[in-house]
């Protein structure tokens, strides 16, 4: 357990093995979900369903953690499943080279206890929190847009992202960061943020984002948590 002596000051024995006995599917594999995908298995999550079919392009390089000039063209759940591999071998990776879908969201969340949202598209969002409400788990979701960010925890009884978005046939494929565009560092942030609510998810204990939306803005230096119901 020295791998995880530095966890011991804030997360007991007993919830580091609650870490080693959980599973988490993260959707979505850019850069909220590489940052994600590093830091859950750095601190010891001990399954990981990791789903994308996308590989990755020139453009991914400013921002997603997981890409590299080598990498580029591979598939972003071959990188992902590989990049945890050499952080904790003792972690199962279960890795999916394929975007989410109705046909296929049964096999792929099955068996998980937490879902996260590191979409990029408000429409896939609406259909992730509706997988994750059938399987009954809470969803832990991000976006960002330029130098801002959000972050909220969707429960299953929750109305979750039609607060936010309101009516999914009133939505666009894709939100404000196609205007906006995404930056590396707020996308860290919003990533560690999504890190820190699974964690406490999975650990039942502190303040959880439930109902509510963090919104975060790197220019101003301003966090607000907005109630939404």
């Amino acid at each position: 357990m020295s791998r995880y002596a530095r966890n011991f000051q804030s997360i007991s024995h007993k919830e580091q093995e609650r870490l080693a006995g959980a599973r988490v599917c993260v959707v979505g594999l850019g850069g909220l979900g590489g940052g994600v995908v590093e830091m859950l298995a750095r601190i010891g999550v001990g399954t990981l369903d990791l789903v994308d079919g996308d590989c990755f392009d020139e453009t991914n390089l400013n921002r997603q953690l997981l890409s590299t000039e080598k990498k580029l063209g591979v598939s972003k759940a071959t990188v992902a499943r590989e990049r945890v591999a050499a952080i904790n071998s003792t972690i199962k990776v279960n890795a999916f080279n394929a975007f989410l879908t109705r046909e296929n969201a049964h096999k792929i969340m099955g068996q998980a206890q937490v879902a996260v949202d590191c979409l990029d598209s408000i429409s896939h969002r609406f259909l992730l929190q509706e997988f994750a409400q059938i399987r009954n788990i809470p969803l832990v979701s991000g976006a960002i847009a330029g130098s801002t960010g959000q972050v909220t925890v969707i429960f299953p009884d929750d109305p979750g992202f039609k607060l936010i978005y309101g009516d999914p046939r009133d939505n666009k494929e894709s939100g404000i960061e196609a205007q906006l565009g995404n930056l590396a560092h707020c996308a860290l942030m919003v990533a560690s943020l999504q890190s820190s609510e699974v964690v406490k998810v999975l650990l039942g204990r502190g303040e959880i984002l439930r109902n509510r939306l963090l919104i975060c803005d790197l220019m101003s230096n301003t966090f607000e948590v907005m109630q939404l119901v």
